[in-house]
Order: structure tokens, then sequence, then C-alpha cells
């Protein structure tokens, strides 16, 4: 499957000439860490050194947190939950910020510079955080002890679990099928309820990236046609430890890297509150998109169509040994943009294979590919087409696009993809 951006151009419709197609953009969910010699040196001293202190003291800080979170979530009603605090919760949710910072502090994140200033419940019962890049974003979790959206697995984690519980969150279960439904309704509640719940806090990428860019936002946080604040995160350090993806440093790995770091750096920004318009509201996706343009510009980064679900895309990459520029996720994205819904297609894939089969490698134009899809000549298609052009004859073998659709139909099923590619 020779995926790449090598094409040098295509002729397009009417004889008109392509430039070569521009470089794959680099892949939000890979983080490749190269440390120099003298990086090496230094974190080998901090884990003989300070590593250990700091790991101590950050757990000996949560468990210290635990009976105090314990004893607080202990027989919680629900009712209960949407009054104002009482002054003994209050007391808690102060000694629980202030243990959590400590915990921080001992993990070398000395300073948190917070810009701007949170709204009130009343104001935006939601707050969408972005980029999400690792578990370190719970830093402005733990400062505001704020609700957030999780798996219910996590309340089973000892410790952990019962300091989730504390801050009353929105758990959604992987077993139940109806669970997104279930999900997006009770977020749809709590946010209607004028103040009375917690603020939310969601990060509507789904997934974590390397910050690069947004991916797209699932719009979970915008169905209720509530007014949002959206809240931007920057690790601004040298050597960014901090990053967790899909393809990079694995969670034990970052932990460690990250406490051998004398500082870690960290900005909390809390941008305006975003109004949605009648349109926004009627339409979530149209809203998700246009709060995600206001936090990459406040970020300085563009946006891109690339989903949680191109993250399988990502490790198929890996378990295929194929090169990072071979633009696997440029193609998907593509796809989708062609409106063929990966889904649907792997039903017609087997269709596809036997179609590419019988033409024995003989290659196919760009009007030739258009009429195979039932899809009308467009940039977007020249674009994909651009993706498999080998060399100046302008056509592709259609066998390779059949193969690279089955990953993007397929990203788990490794072994049928190169089945496929062998028939």
């Amino acid at each position: 499957m020779r995926l790449s951006s090598r094409g040098r151009g295509c002729c397009a419709a009417g004889g008109r000439e392509r430039g070569p197609p521009p470089p794959p953009p680099r892949s939000p969910f890979v983080h490749q860490l190269r440390l120099s010699a003298l990086q090496k040196a230094k974190i080998a001293f901090m884990t003989l050194t300070l590593f250990p202190i700091r790991l101590f003291f950050a757990a000996f800080m949560m468990l210290l947190a635990w009976p105090f979170a314990f004893i607080a979530s202990m027989g919680s009603a629900e009712r209960e939950l949407e009054k104002p605090l009482s002054w003994w919760r209050k007391v808690v949710d102060f000694l629980l910020k202030a243990i959590m910072r400590t915990m921080w502090l001992a993990g070398g994140f000395h300073w948190i510079n917070v810009k701007g200033r949170q709204a009130l419940p009343a104001e935006a019962a939601i707050l969408t955080l972005a980029p999400h890049s690792s578990y370190f974003d719970a830093i402005p979790v733990t400062m505001t002890m704020a609700s957030i959206v999780m798996k219910a697995e996590s309340k089973d984690i000892p410790v952990w679990g019962t300091l989730i519980k504390y801050i009353r969150p929105v758990f959604v279960s992987r077993s139940d099928q109806d669970s997104r439904r279930k999900t997006v309704e009770e977020i749809k509640r709590r946010a209607q309820s004028d103040g009375k719940w917690p603020q939310i806090m969601i990060f509507p990428e789904g997934t974590c990236t390397n910050r690069s860019c947004l991916i797209t936002f699932k719009p979970g946080a915008f169905i209720p046609g509530v007014p949002v604040q959206p809240v931007v995160l920057r690790y601004p350090n040298k050597l960014d430890t901090i990053t967790w993806t899909w393809q990079g440093p694995g969670a034990l790995e970052i932990l460690w890297l990250t406490l051998c770091q004398f500082h870690n750096f960290v900005e909390i920004e809390f941008l305006p509150v975003y109004i949605p318009s009648e349109e926004e509201k009627k339409n979530p996706s149209l809203y998700a998109n246009n709060v995600r343009r206001v936090m990459a510009e406040a970020l300085g980064v563009s946006v891109t169509d690339y989903t949680f679900e191109d993250c399988q895309l990502a490790l198929a990459e890996g378990q295929l040994r194929l090169p990072s520029n071979t633009c696997l996720l440029e193609f998907a994205k593509l796809v989708r943009s062609l409106g063929l819904k990966p889904e649907k297609l792997e039903k017609d894939l087997d269709r596809y294979s036997q179609s590419a089969k019988k033409m024995k490698g003989k290659r196919v134009s760009l009007k030739e590919l258009a009429a195979y899809l039932e899809v009308p000549v467009s940039d977007t298609l020249e674009n994909m087409f651009a993706l498999f052009v080998e060399n100046e004859d302008g056509v592709i073998d259609l066998r390779e696009y059949v193969t690279a659709l089955s990953v993007v139909c397929r990203p788990s099923k490794t072994l049928e993809t190169i089945q496929l590619a062998f028939k």
C-alpha cells in the first residue's frame, strides 16, 4: 500500500496539471520524545534523588485526601447534591483543593498560571477544555472541583475512585449500549438546572492528542444549547514529558519523566463565555465547530477534521509498520469529506476488492475513480487521488486504494487487511 505524499502530480479533469500534494499533516495522535545525552544524564540524576521523594509525597497527599472525600460522599442523595453546599462541605472542598494543590506542587508544578475568570455556574453550566493531551489535565478539575464525564469503571479504582465520586461526575458505561444517549440526557439535565448543579468540565475532543491542532469536537457538551465557557490548556515546557498519546511514551514513563523535571509549567486560560445563537442551539455540530474555532485562535493552532475514531488508524499504522508519512489519517478525512462513511463502506469492501482484482493491475484516471466511487469530480477527490499517484502519468492502481480503504474501515483488523492485500 503505497499511500504516501511522494506523488509528484496528476492530471485532473480537462488536463489541468496539479502541483505536488502538500506534505502530510503531523498526526495529532503521535508523540515522539527524543532526549539528548545531557537530558538523559539529568533524568538519571533526578531518578536517584528527587523522583522517589516526589512520588512518595504525591501518593501521600492523595491518600490524605481520601478520608475527606469518603466521608463527604457517604449517603449523598441526589436531591441533596442539588442544594447549595452546606458549611461543612465548603470546608471539605477547601481542604481537598489545598491537598490536591500540594500534590501537584510535589510533582513539580510549582506555579499554575491562571488567566481570565472562571464563570459562575449560572453564567455557564459547562466548561469545555482543550486540547486534551494528558492525565495532568486533571489539574483544573482539582482546582475547581467541577464535575466531569468519566467511564463508570473509574469509580472502582481504589482511592482515586472515591475522589472521583466526590465531584459528582457523569458516569459513562461501556457495557450499556444506550449509555451515550443517557449521558447526553444527564448533561442536559444538569446544564439546564439554573446553576443548582456544579459546573461540568468536558474535554470535547474525547481523546488525547499532541496539542498540534484541535480535532473534531464531540457534540455532547453542545446539545443542551446553553452557554459554555471555553478553557484552553498550555504546557510551555522545553521538554514535553506531559503529552500522552496513542503512540509514544506510556503512562508510567510519562509520570516518571515528568517527576524528573525540576519544574513543570502549565497555563490555564478561561476565555469569555460563548453564548450560542438560535442556529447553533438547533445545530450542536455547528455550535461545537464555532467554539473549537475560538479556542484554536486563542491557542494559535489549526483545526482538523480528525476524530476520536482516527486514533485506531494511528495504532493501525504502527501495527502495519507503516512510516509516519503514509497520509493514512489524511486519507480517512478525505473519505469522510466525500460523504463516504467508513462504517458503511466496510460492507462493500468485498465488492470493491473483487472489482479491483478483475482489473489485473490496470491503472485508472481521476474520472474513472469518480465513476468507480459514484461521486462527482471535486477538489476533495483530486486531493485523495493525489495521495496514490506515483508517476507523472496521472493514474493510480485501484488495488492500493482498496487496501487503504480496508485499513480505514477496519483499523483493528490488521490481519484481514493483509490478507486482502495479498489477494
